[in-house]
């Protein structure tokens, strides 16, 4: 298995979640996530989809391809409180894309990964980037690596949300993303906090989040 084949897997997985009849049933209501409700949590895994066609075929930019900490680094999302710029607009984002409902979504995201089925394979491991970004880029298989750990943490938000069970996906992406997130939370917190977190319950601090 590849990432790509791992982003297809996981994404499809996802979908399956999204066309729940319970998240239909609950897509006018609030979300577990602050100030954002199921529709728009919708939204916001489907655009961990959507916009993946048009950056591979963007010509490549003249911007450093850097690694996935580095891209966190200047990101700096993770510090943003939820009423900022930024994570309101990424709000506003879910909630427009999701303006026509659940059915809709899912047809445009499923539509959208039999397109990416054919166009991945065979491309090369270029730089992209999302439009709102500073001035970098990152390897599209480091950006796929980034799109599972959305999925997989947005999609036990949305679970959670509408009372249904988070969908089990395969070990080597749940692998992947805790590989991550676990490199994410040594940005945030000691090292012997990590390990004590994951190998001594009797010392393990309360909190390792990597957000």
């Amino acid at each position: 298995m590849t990432i790509r084949e791992d982003f297809l897997t996981t994404a499809r997985i996802a979908l399956d979640l999204m066309r729940h009849p319970q998240v239909g049933q609950n897509w006018d209501k609030p979300s577990v996530l602050p100030e954002f409700g199921v529709s728009g949590l919708a939204g916001h895994i489907g655009y961990q989809v959507l916009p993946l066609p048009d950056m591979i075929a963007a010509p490549t930019g003249d911007e450093p391809v850097v690694g996935l900490m580095e891209h966190y680094a200047r990101a700096n999302w993770t510090e943003l409180d939820i009423d900022s710029e930024m994570h309101t607009r990424i709000r506003a984002g879910g909630e427009k894309i999701a303006a026509e409902g659940q059915d809709a979504l899912c047809d445009q995201i499923e539509q959208t990964l039999d397109e990416l089925a054919k166009m991945l394979p065979g491309l090369e491991n270029r730089g992209v980037r999302m439009p709102h970004w500073g001035p970098w880029a990152v390897s599209l298989d480091d950006y796929l690596v980034t799109r599972l750990m959305e999925f997989v943490v947005h999609s036990d938000d949305l679970a959670v949300s509408v009372g249904v069970e988070t969908p089990e996906f395969p070990r080597r992406v749940n692998e992947t993303v805790i590989d991550l997130l676990t490199r994410m939370s040594l940005n945030k917190h000691r090292a012997i906090d990590v390990v004590r977190a994951l190998s001594r319950k009797e010392r393990a601090p309360q909190d390792i989040t990597a957000f």
